[in-house]
């Protein structure tokens, strides 16, 4: 359904109600923490008010490093709907507390709400994205992370404005108190009442024994985590993004005083360049990925955001205020247009970075650790908005350096995490690398992949027309696959590194290589055993003529050790494209066209039992039909 309009999703109640929920939570959290900062800012001595300022923003993290092993547990061992529920009164109770912490006066006793908001965000936290892949179906989830992700940046934003509006007015008498506590107990309640209409999420570990030491629980998880190094290190490329949007967002109000020569609703404005750009990315990245986790948008978003980054440093480092910097003036500024800008690519190229990373780590994750997992992500995610902060003392305090050259340094910095990341996982470079060739020389339809079963063993058997079939096939099918190929082709440099990292099982005839020859079939049966999609090409080479060659009948022999559904597949319009050998070998003539629009067809499956070299031939020809 949400394939491609991730907005479609809202009008589901698996999701509507969630997103409600959630985006109600993040409005909530910010307007009080917003408006409780800004009272504090302008009612007491400079000194006093940045001490109480640091110990807010302390605070309302702290939870995150003590209570989120224990949320991910208990949101394990619950029914998620229910615990949402029960998260969501506790917030109302909270939201009376604090009106009476406000009234009151008592700054200690507001900070002490701020603390147990925090609480309670860290429990919500691991619930909110594990429920999503229970509700979801596998080609919805990245449309779900996107809109959620896009909810998230907007209600931040949102809350931060209206709770500084309302905390402006607290010193014209108590009516800017009362409507900060009418909206916080509202928007609470409003949100438990939407939490209501959650459809149930059966528990997946009901018998789970909590261990409740954060610091052994934390430590064991991630032990957990490192067993699949593709969920590990989406863990952490997460939390680099939170550290850099940390650092960047602290930074805006000095910037826009310091270096821009702005008031307050210029930092409003550069705020929302940000927080519009995530909202714009990620829903980009929603309708790009086509209801699949699309990891090749991660190295675009990478490299956008240390482009970006540079960029934003080198222009306000550049950048000369007037005497009086009003939004009016700053738009007709030398270098204005620029910054706002580049601040928004920053949060386009965030939401590309960030969707598949939260999709990834929700897909790859094994159920009954699920919540657990995202849990040590949020503790992760916190450690590393502090080490933001350090960060930003180190080089702007103690080093002496700008801010632009702190958004510089930053930009750098994040290229050098990207590398070191995607050297760990070489599916993101493989992923991008089909991504890029699939929407670039070739423009792919795709007609009746529904076929695919979305789990268990199967093969798909296609006709071979040039040396990117694979690559084609691997960036239409929502599954990963496995593709059983030629050893040549398997050996082509920059080919074989997408086709290693995709565990691509290298074959050639029996006569050639018998050790070889029966490594592959050892390899295709134990794949087969452990569930994985393969891919064969039956007629063992490319095409030399673009007509089908005589499917060998290897695929039967495959199937009398493993008997397993196979999925007829057509590639149409390929034959005389750049890769293929028309008129000569694919790399030593100039094609007949370099662009090239190619349709991939799948068919019904086949029994094992009916599958024969010969009637499988025939059923790719009619999906291929006249269009080689």
């Amino acid at each position: 359904m949400a394939d491609n309009n991730p907005f479609q999703l809202l009008g589901s109640r698996r999701f509507l109600p969630f997103f409600c929920t959630q985006f109600l939570g993040a409005f909530n959290d910010n307007v009080f923490k917003n408006a409780l900062i800004v009272m504090i800012a302008f009612r007491l001595a400079a000194s006093e008010a940045n001490f109480l300022i640091n110990l807010a923003a302390g605070l309302f993290i702290l939870p995150f490093f003590l209570f989120s092993a224990t949320a991910g547990q208990i949101a394990d061992k619950t029914d998620k709907s229910i615990l949402i529920r029960r998260i969501k009164l506790a917030e109302i109770a909270i939201g009376v507390f604090g009106a009476f912490a406000l009234f009151s006066g008592n700054n200690y006793l507001c900070l002490a709400i701020l603390f147990l908001l925090g609480v309670q965000s860290s429990f919500f936290g691991p619930v909110k994205y594990a429920i999503l892949p229970q509700h979801l179906r596998k080609t919805e989830l990245v449309s779900g992370n996107a809109l959620v992700e896009m909810g998230t940046f907007v209600s931040i934003l949102l809350g931060t404005i209206v709770g500084g509006l309302l905390a402006g007015r607290t010193g014209e008498g108590e009516s800017g108190i009362l409507w900060i506590s009418g909206i916080v107990v509202t928007v609470a309640t409003v949100g438990y009442l939407a939490a209501r209409a959650i459809p149930q999420a059966i528990a997946p570990a009901p018998d789970l024994k909590i261990n409740y030491n954060p610091v052994s629980q934390t430590r064991r998880i991630l032990k957990e985590a490192a067993k699949t190094p593709s969920v590990f290190y989406a863990i952490i490329g997460i939390s680099w993004f939170w550290l850099l949007g940390a650092a960047y967002l602290t930074q805006i109000p000095s910037l826009t005083k310091n270096v821009l020569g702005g008031s307050e609703s210029l930092v409003t404005l550069l705020l929302c360049c940000f927080t519009i750009g995530v909202a714009i990315g990620s829903i980009l990245c929603g309708r790009l990925s086509r209801g699949r986790v699309e990891l090749g948008l991660v190295p675009i978003g990478a490299a956008g955001l240390t482009v970006a980054g540079v960029l934003l440093g080198s222009v306000t480092g550049n950048f000369s205020p007037s005497t009086e910097m009003t939004v009016a003036t700053f738009w007709s500024t030398d270098g204005a247009l620029s910054i706002l800008v580049n601040l928004t690519l920053i949060g386009i190229f965030g939401g590309f970075y960030i969707v598949p990373l939260y999709s990834m780590m929700q897909a790859r994750s094994a159920p009954e650790i699920r919540a657990r997992i995202i849990a040590v992500n949020n503790v992760l995610n916190a450690l590393f908005m502090v080490v933001a902060a350090i960060m930003g003392i180190v080089f702007l305090n103690i080093l002496g350096a700008t801010i632009p050259q702190f958004f510089l340094i930053i930009a750098l910095m994040n290229a050098a995490v990207a590398v070191f990341v995607f050297t760990k996982v070489p599916e993101f470079t493989m992923r991008l690398l089909i991504w890029l060739l699939s929407h670039t020389m070739y423009r792919v339809k795709h007609e009746g992949l529904e076929q695919v079963p979305e789990e268990g063993p199967a093969i798909i058997a296609c006709n071979h027309v040039s040396y990117v079939d694979a690559l084609l096939l691997a960036g239409a099918v929502h599954r990963p696959i496995r593709f059983i190929m030629y050893k040549p082709i398997y050996e082509i440099p920059v080919l074989h590194f997408i086709f290693k990292t995709s565990r691509a099982i290298p074959i050639c005839s029996k006569q050639k290589d018998p050790e070889g020859y029966a490594r592959a079939f050892e390899a295709i049966e134990q794949g087969l055993k452990d569930g994985d999609l393969l891919c064969i090409f039956p007629e063992g080479q490319l095409t030399q003529d673009g007509e089908l060659q005589p499917f060998k009948a290897g695929i039967e022999k495959i199937l009398q050790r493993n008997p397993v559904p196979v999925i007829p597949m057509a590639l149409q319009g390929l034959w005389g494209s750049f890769f293929s050998h028309k008129d000569g070998h694919a790399f030593s003539t100039w094609p007949k066209r370099f662009w090239s629009s190619v349709k991939v067809v799948a068919g019904p499956p086949l029994a094992a039992a009916a599958v024969k070299a010969e009637v499988l031939q025939e059923k790719v020809l009619a999906l291929r039909g006249q269009q080689r």
